[in-house]
């Protein structure tokens, strides 16, 4: 038997005469506690109830042709869930992606500001919004702007904090709201940006300048960015993170690359050492109202274009060299055809967004 100095080295106090066994919690017990309390989907299901979102009574499968306006309308939110045991969806409000058979849960909205304000801050995390904001600054506003906001959202350094700051916090509500994470998802990712803005803050001038320093740096951004994409983390389940992720950082390789095309071959002029954001900016016209939406309509027709013609192309080669069946949709998702069609493809957008769709608003005599 151990005596009372090792029951208390073990982190354990018996009840003499009682029989009861009262086992100190050290920190790392209490940390653990806390990382599943945070990762509990019923904090989720809480905020959610909280925002007027309520699971409505299962109904059974979606109804072809039913979409999320139709569902508003009724007052009901459809959103896709994976199905669990039995085709049934998860009752706390939180989504799984462990099963391959999609789910619609339905949800009671009795807050709509809450509903429409989410929804639309979902969109900011979403290719939509990469696809359409950044190009609309780089287009109208200012090429360099443009530039550094795809950098970090930042410069002059407050405002693209704030800018950041609000535009993140909505994104991560918004996924709370629909489900799509823990709150020790939404965490755990802020703590890593915020380990990264610490790291790199003091090379972000460096980085931005480092385009026109080598002939070398086209061939770093692309490379760099696809292997960390094709080594990305992995689970068992299917989950569209990996996707996502490529499709970021091959939309940023290509803008990057673009802009070093746009300095090697002089198709830009130096940036101004004032931005928009602080210089004066001269008042809105009707005919500047008109010329930004020709330009804006014109370099997304072209983005689109490019897009579906690149995609296509690329998986075209991609199930010739594997021997994969064309109609064949889940191949797509295989890791040597998902990670290379979608990185040639969103570099090519990024690479038009910022090099062919200016050189075509010259040509137009837009500029």
């Amino acid at each position: 038997m151990p005596g009372p100095a090792s029951a208390r080295a073990a982190g354990t106090v018996r009840a003499e005469g009682i029989g009861v066994v009262v086992l100190a919690r050290g920190p790392g017990s209490t940390m653990a506690e806390l990382l599943r309390s945070l990762q509990d989907s019923q904090l989720v299901a809480r905020f959610q109830r909280r925002c007027g979102l309520f699971p409505a009574p299962d109904e059974g499968p979606r109804e072809n042709g039913a979409g999320p306006a139709e569902g508003a309308a009724r007052g009901l939110a459809q959103l896709p869930a994976a199905n669990g045991k039995g085709g049934r969806g998860p009752a706390n409000g939180l989504r799984r992606l462990a099963a391959p058979q999609a789910y619609v849960q339905k949800y009671v909205v009795k807050n709509y500001f809450y509903y429409y304000l989410f929804r639309f801050s979902a969109a900011l995390g979403q290719e939509v919004f990469y696809i359409t904001f950044l190009p609309f600054t780089h287009w109208n506003i200012d090429p360099y702007l443009s530039r550094r906001l795809i950098i970090l959202w930042v410069y002059p350094f407050a405002l693209g904090l704030l800018m950041a700051v609000v535009f993140s916090t909505l994104v991560c509500l918004s996924r709370l709201y629909t489900g799509m994470h823990t709150v020790l998802d939404v965490l755990g990712g802020i703590l890593v940006t915020a380990v990264l803005l610490v790291l790199t803050y003091p090379a972000w001038t460096l980085l931005d300048r480092l385009d026109s320093a080598s002939p070398l740096f086209p061939v770093c951004v692309i490379v760099v960015p696809f292997l960390l994409c094709y080594h990305y983390p992995v689970s068992d389940c299917r989950s569209p993170t990996r996707a996502d992720t490529t499709t970021i950082l091959a939309a940023g390789a290509g803008v990057t690359l673009g802009f070093w095309v746009n300095h090697f071959f002089q198709l830009a002029s130096a940036p101004t050492e004032s931005l928009p954001v602080v210089r004066d900016i001269p008042p809105l016209t009707t005919d500047m109202l008109v010329l930004g939406l020709t330009k804006f309509t014109v370099g997304i027709v072209l983005i689109l274009l490019v897009r579906q013609l690149v995609q296509n192309l690329s998986l075209q080669v991609l199930y010739s060299w594997f021997k994969v069946v064309t109609r064949n949709k889940e191949a797509r998702r295989r890791l040597e055809i998902e990670v290379p069609y979608k990185f040639v493809t969103y570099t090519s957008v990024g690479l038009c967004a910022t090099t062919f769709v200016p050189m075509l608003h010259r040509f137009l005599g837009l500029l």
